[in-house]
């Protein structure tokens, strides 16, 4: 999905975006698993009882079973083997991707191929990965749930048996294993990431911290949960995500894209061919854009009735054909993420720290410095 290209992406692609949008309805929908996950965040950070902890990890294994629940049908037990061992592969390939040994690897594979280093442990993981997915296909096969698909996998076999007599199909199991590789490549540590930049910005502004819990408590009081359609309710809690994603954009540049013909730019001839690398950050931080593109400004998003308002230069998610496959999925999973844990706690910064570091570490990704925050849980009245 995210590298190939023709008839075998324009497949890839219409399978992936059918199955999510099928999973986003029902009673077992995505959201659902997504409200369960968020639960049992907001279990994890209560157990801090307060003290100082890093998020990280809590943050990143709750992303990542929301993945195995689109993709597998059913999340991990978050001291299960496999799923720990699924994170750390994860892990690892996204910060190869940003070291000096990828670059060397693309430039000069047969010859990297031959020697020793960080890109053979890459290899590594990916093939587990693929390996995983595979053992996953085979336990659907086994259910014989295709006709009553329940998650990707099972959409995808049920999309390969009807395209058996297809001669031009590139529906088959090595692509269905790659897709899952891709899912969990680009949907995991992407929401992570900026849900670690939620937390830290709100930590470091705990005025605008303040007005989002209250926002939330007036509309929803004591519920229980929070779905995704009722995001319109909380503007201001909308305005302060798209402005925390618009300002810490956790990605270098843009995936590569290819020219599919000769143009002409701005007095520049691109030939066919030519690879592309969109700088999205370019339109998220353009002063033409935004009344004060380098700093933090919810206002950004809010029209002067404080009515949430949408801006076409908000492309986090990039745009065209090729727009990100996950955005629908990720927008819901930060906003009943974040809305689960401000209906419990506030963020604060530990004792005798005046500010978190908000400066990226530049890398493919733009991650925060390591943090600790305390999750200190709001005074119910009695």
């Amino acid at each position: 999905i995210i590298f190939s290209n023709g008839h075998v992406w324009k497949q890839q692609r219409h399978i992936g975006v059918g199955s999510l949008r099928k999973l986003g309805m029902g009673k077992k929908s995505i959201e659902h698993q997504i409200q369960e996950g968020s639960r049992l965040l907001v279990e994890v950070f209560a157990r801090t009882k307060g003290q100082p902890f890093d998020p990280f990890i809590p943050l990143t294994n709750a992303v990542t079973n929301v993945i195995c629940a689109l993709t597998f049908g059913h999340q991990f037990a978050l001291e299960d083997e496999n799923f720990l061992k699924l994170i750390e592969a994860i892990n690892y390939m996204v910060k190869f991707s940003a070291s000096f040994f990828h670059l060397l690897y693309e430039l000069f594979p047969g010859l990297m191929k031959k020697l020793p280093g960080s890109h053979k442990k890459t290899l590594y993981y990916s093939e587990f990965v693929i390996s995983f997915a595979k053992q996953q296909m085979e336990k659907h096969k086994n259910y014989h749930a295709l006709h009553e698909p329940q998650d990707f996998i099972d959409y995808y076999l049920f999309q390969i048996e009807k395209s058996k007599h297809d001669s031009n199909t590139t529906y088959n199991e090595e692509n269905l294993a790659q897709c899952v590789h891709d899912l969990f490549l680009a949907g995991t540590e992407t929401t992570s990431v900026t849900m670690m930049w939620i937390l830290l910005i709100l930590a470091n502004h705990p005025n605008i911290q303040e007005k989002v819990c209250k926002e939330i408590e007036d509309v929803f009081g004591s519920s229980d949960s929070i779905s995704y359609q009722e995001r319109k309710k909380l503007p201001y809690t909308n305005a302060v995500i798209h402005e925390i994603q618009r300002l810490k954009y956790i990605l270098l540049f843009g995936v590569p894209r290819q020219s599919i013909k000769d143009v002409k730019m701005e007095g520049f001839h691109i030939p066919k061919g030519t690879i592309i690398v969109p700088d999205l950050r370019s339109v998220l931080l353009d002063p033409e854009e935004w009344e004060t593109p380098e700093k933090f400004n919810p206002n950004h998003f809010l029209d002067k009735d404080g009515n949430f308002k949408a801006q076409e230069a908000f492309l986090p998610f990039g745009k065209g054909s090729r727009v990100c496959l996950g955005e629908q999925l990720a927008r819901i999973e930060i906003f009943i993420m974040l809305t689960s844990l401000l209906k419990t706690f506030s963020f604060q910064l530990p004792e005798g720290e005046k500010e978190l570091n908000d400066k990226p570490i530049v890398a493919m990704s733009m991650h925060p410095h390591p943090f600790k925050l305390c999750a200190v849980p709001h005074q119910t009245s009695s």
